[in-house]
């Protein structure tokens, strides 16, 4: 099964919304919509896309302030995101730039010049191809050396479980499939059973017990790279959410 890139569109106009959504799935996306900032901040809490699709003129919070405040959070500052705006002065740009935007495109806009943007954001912020060291909290993945440490502390990890936290790192947040993992860490050319999967998660959380990010388990839809902060107690390890189900 292939991986279908999650597009969160944020616009309260549903014409635009539905006329982006269907182009979007015809292409290859998931689309998700959200109509105002309230319902975005909800869709990124559950789960991070792929890249975010932003209307400046939102009801509530700007699309403006939202990229801002998106942007100064660690959690979502690496997701691509593109401004979309009848606001097509140059300084109306170069304020969505500034504000963190990877790319701007004006109203009205052809579709197919919207998804060959989508296309070429997506490139560019792809850490497997940049080669990119990774840090999620005070957890540092070095690609160029294949190192990885917590705390300045080295971590020892295997071939496979380093290429699983690469690709974990490179989508922290997000929720992948077994199919998913076996598509981008292993390769799609590549017959392995879907419990293999299982295995390698579960060495890289005995790896990586106390370096304050956690491989969640997320029920009927696969894994989670999560920066949770973990305390450890007498009887092991457990997470400071008081309502997460043990792993």
């Amino acid at each position: 099964m292939r991986h279908m890139p999650s597009v969160l569109v944020v616009e309260d106009e549903s014409a635009i919304a539905e006329l982006i959504a269907v182009n979007l799935r015809h292409n290859g996306f998931r689309p998700i919509w959200a109509m105002d900032s309230e319902t975005a901040q909800r869709d990124l809490d559950a789960g991070l896309p792929d890249l975010i699709l932003l209307d400046w003129m939102l009801p509530g919070e700007s699309g403006l302030a939202l990229a801002k405040r998106w942007r100064a959070d660690p959690r979502t500052q690496s997701v691509p995101l593109i401004m979309l705006t009848a606001r097509g002065d140059e300084a109306d740009r170069v304020a969505g730039l500034d504000a963190g935007a990877d790319d701007y495109i004006a109203k009205p806009f052809s579709t197919k010049e919207l998804l060959a943007r989508i296309r070429a954001v997506l490139r560019r912020r792809t850490p497997e191809q940049a080669g990119e060291t990774l840090t999620l909290g005070t957890l540092v993945l070095d690609p160029s050396t294949h190192r990885v440490s917590f705390d300045d502390r080295p971590l020892k990890l295997g071939p496979t479980e380093f290429k699983l936290l690469h690709y974990l790192m490179g989508h922290a947040e997000r929720v992948h499939s077994r199919a998913q993992l076996l598509d981008k860490v292993w390769g799609d050319h590549v017959y392995i059973e879907e419990r293999t999967v299982d295995v390698h998660v579960k060495r890289l959380r005995e790896a990586m017990a106390l370096a304050g990010t956690r491989v969640e388990t997320v029920r009927g839809a696969g894994y989670r790279l999560t920066a949770t902060p973990v305390t450890v107690a007498a009887t092991g390890i457990r997470s400071e959410k008081a309502n997460h189900p043990p792993l």
